[in-house]
């Protein structure tokens, strides 16, 4: 059976960032490997957006140009700004775990997962939950309309030889699950 491209998503450090000739390298192994640059996606911390914003913002828009996307990873960590999600031109913004943890306990962790969900949606921009472990947190997030959902509930993390398995025509990725559940 024919299978979706895979999408394939990179953490990005502030070092990383901050390297002056990224844009380069990033640019030579889409070209050596043949990727297509719109199924790789760049996620980028909070923290590393602080270590040097205008750098940053110049590194992540030319990566852009390059043709990959971009996700805010950890958002509500501590370092947030709402700015980041207009400046940055975000396609995914991805909800920390520690606020997911709440769900369904905590009326305050429920209401800032809405909003957030609401305010990326109104903006354009993909949401992602992390750290999902049961069937009541992909519930909620369905009911919050959260497009992603990542965690354990969908499948703790596996050795290489299972991934090159599942990667292969016959593998069967059962275990993998949308939030919507299709």
């Amino acid at each position: 059976p024919d299978r979706p491209p895979l999408n394939i998503k990179c953490n990005v450090s502030a070092r990383q960032l901050a390297q002056a000739n990224f844009v380069d390298h990033l640019a030579t192994s889409l070209e050596r490997s043949g990727a297509d640059p719109a199924h790789l996606t760049l996620e980028i911390s909070e923290g590393a957006l602080m270590y040097d914003v205008a750098s940053a913002w110049s590194t992540l828009r030319s990566c852009r140009h390059l043709g990959v996307s971009l996700a805010l990873d950890d958002f509500g960590t501590g370092y947030s700004s709402l700015g980041y999600l207009r400046q940055f031109n975000l396609d995914l913004l991805k909800i920390d775990k520690s606020f997911v943890d709440g769900l369904g306990r905590s009326r305050e962790d429920t209401t800032i997962i809405e909003h957030v969900i609401g305010m990326a949606k109104a903006l354009g921009i993909v949401t992602v939950a992390e750290g999902v472990e049961t069937e009541q947190q992909v519930d909620l997030l369905r009911s919050l309309n959260c497009d992603l959902a990542q965690g354990w509930y969908f499948s703790n993390p596996q050795p290489p030889s299972v991934i090159s398995h599942l990667l292969t025509p016959s593998g069967t990725p059962h275990e993998w699950r949308p939030a919507d559940g299709d």
